[in-house]
């Protein structure tokens, strides 16, 4: 009965250490934009109190991350944003938008092996008009570059995003795009999976010359649905700089990402 029960404990102790050992690669692996895991998030903003009129905003981003191997030394990192946008009093008294924004496409080319914790990607980023509202969409068709490093040490991640894209076709009575992202980011991730992070979301239109600056501190988690791991994360959203009027006074972001580990 002793040998058993000895037995028996062993066994938990071993899965518990396994399970928080796959959690905090998972977590690792999140932390990372050019991971080589499989993930579909579902990122929610919600803005109040925006411009003169008090406006309101919640865009709903469809994000899937799918890797695919080159060959033994390279990764190809497909990333789409997708954003549902429902708005209200953003573009006068009483008015209401909803529907499909334009959709980001972005491919980073990959070394599969990172070095002392270094990890980066370049490639193309598109700009595709598919928005279903005239207020939702810029009509014009983009390109540009993209590019992402990060360095991973002890349970830590920083790094940054970037991205410049300029208009080369679409409705020529509509304002030519030529648009930077930049998102650096940090993050501490527990053992158990926990993280605690920071990024910030600058967008700079240099044909208005208007800058949008958020800044969105989170706290993210690991747990499953059955047999489904997923992510959650949550946090306020800090509207620092916008276009004149068009200033949040608060937000909040709340994350579900769907983990599909090799």
């Amino acid at each position: 009965m002793k040998h058993t029960l000895l037995i028996t404990c062993s066994l938990l102790f071993c899965f518990m250490v396994n399970a928080q050992s796959d959690d905090a690669e998972l977590a690792k692996k999140l932390s990372n934009p050019i991971a080589s895991l499989i993930s579909v998030p579902f990122q929610n903003n919600s803005d109040y109190g925006i411009g003169g009129l008090n406006g309101s905003r919640n865009t709903m981003n469809i994000q899937p991350v799918i890797p695919l191997s080159l060959n033994e030394n390279w990764n190809l990192i497909g990333r789409v944003i997708l954003p549902v946008v429902t708005q209200y009093n953003i573009t006068g008294a009483g008015e209401k938008q909803n529907g499909l924004s334009d959709a980001v496409v972005s491919g980073f080319f990959s070394p599969k092996a990172s070095k002392n914790g270094l990890t980066w990607g370049v490639g193309p980023v598109l700009l595709l008009p598919v928005g279903t509202d005239d207020y939702l969409t810029t009509k014009k068709f983009g390109v540009g570059p993209t590019a992402v490093a990060l360095k991973q040490s002890n349970g830590w991640t920083y790094g940054a995003l970037v991205n410049q894209i300029w208009s080369v076709a679409g409705d020529s009575d509509r304002p030519d795009v030529s648009q930077m992202f930049l998102q650096p980011f940090v993050t501490y991730n527990w053992q158990s999976g926990a993280g605690l992070g920071c990024n910030m979301e600058m967008t700079q239109n240099w044909q208005s010359s208007d800058t949008t600056i958020w800044l969105n501190p989170t706290l993210s988690g690991l747990t499953s649905l059955g047999s489904q791991k997923i992510s959650l994360v949550i946090g306020p959203r800090l509207n620092l700089a916008a276009p004149d009027g068009g200033k949040a006074d608060w937000g909040w972001r709340a994350v579900v990402i769907f983990l599909f580990p090799k």
